[in-house]
């Protein structure tokens, strides 16, 4: 977390810099559209919640586009625990059958969205919560995963878990036009009206990709990306990106959102940025400042 600065101990001659270094930032991203992908502490913690409501109004007051994919990985996992259920997880995927996705849903299509819709609303701003089976936007199918040092074909059915097939933009250019702010949930559904849950980095990173965004921002509970010795990397290219994976500096949970991440820079999504989420306003600092927070991925 870092060290909290009271409004009122900055002068008003520090506060006109400040909202000048913006100014570049402001008018180089105008009407673009932002991808933010929100999870970890800054959705948990109640200070930090606030912080990200309000810089996302922010953002849209200043002629910005965000579109905000959330998770919900602990809130689910805290119902579950209530019927009694154990979370399994294959490969990093939550296991989902048919009574789990009941949880699923109920927890990011309802209370979780609603909590951020209303965070953004107390705010100032103009929120609408949804998920893919709004108008059908995110339309999926079944993942079936290759198991781990097995012949190719040997798949894992890990339930109701499903891999992104289409989106369809209108609606959220729909709402963009109308100055909501949207809220979606990473819920998809299939050809026969099946229900699936979404990894959110995935369903974040091909939004971006559909919505021809300016830039994907990922929010994480680490600095960003590391090298092996802990430092902060600020700048990578995909092909660094690669080398890093290839020689394992980057594994385990960081794994879906960099491969989100290199999709999108592969395909038209200009910088992809991967922030401290414990950081008090970090979108602010990552977007409209000089002082960026965590690791951008160019495109090129």
């Amino acid at each position: 977390m870092s060290e909290v600065t009271s409004p009122d101990s900055v002068t008003p001659a520090r506060k006109a810099e400040i909202l000048a270094e913006a100014l570049p930032y402001i008018k180089r991203f105008f009407d673009k559209t932002i991808v933010i992908k929100y999870g970890g502490n800054a959705m948990t913690d109640p200070h930090l919640k606030d912080c990200f409501a309000r810089d996302v109004v922010l953002l849209k007051l200043v002629g910005l586009n965000p579109v905000v994919v959330h998770g919900g990985g602990p809130q689910i996992e805290t119902l579950l625990s209530r019927v009694g259920k154990k979370g399994e997880f294959i490969q990093g995927m939550r296991v989902t059958d048919a009574e789990t996705m009941e949880v699923v849903e109920m927890v990011l299509g309802g209370q979780v969205n609603k909590e951020i819709v209303n965070l953004i609303n107390q705010a100032g701003g103009k929120a609408v919560g949804l998920t893919g089976k709004d108008a059908s936007f995110i339309r999926a199918k079944k993942l079936l995963m290759q198991k781990l040092d097995a012949p190719a074909g040997d798949l894992i059915d890990v339930g109701q878990v499903g891999e992104i097939t289409s989106i369809d933009p209108s609606l959220i250019a729909f709402l963009d036009k109308g100055d909501f702010i949207p809220v979606i949930a990473p819920i998809g559904v299939g050809e026969d009206g099946e229900t699936y849950n979404i990894n959110a980095d995935v369903v974040a990173g091909k939004l971006a990709e559909i919505l021809k965004a300016e830039k994907l921002v990922l929010l994480t509970n680490t600095p960003g990306v590391l090298d092996k010795a802990g430092n902060l990397l600020t700048g990578l290219t995909p092909r660094q990106i690669d080398d890093l994976v290839a020689d394992g500096t980057l594994s385990g949970g960081m794994l879906p959102k960099i491969g989100s991440a290199l999709d999108a820079a592969r395909n038209g999504v200009k910088s992809v940025h991967i922030i401290d989420g414990r950081v008090e306003h970090c979108l602010l600092l990552e977007i409209l400042t000089d002082h960026g927070v965590g690791t951008m991925i160019k495109s090129k």
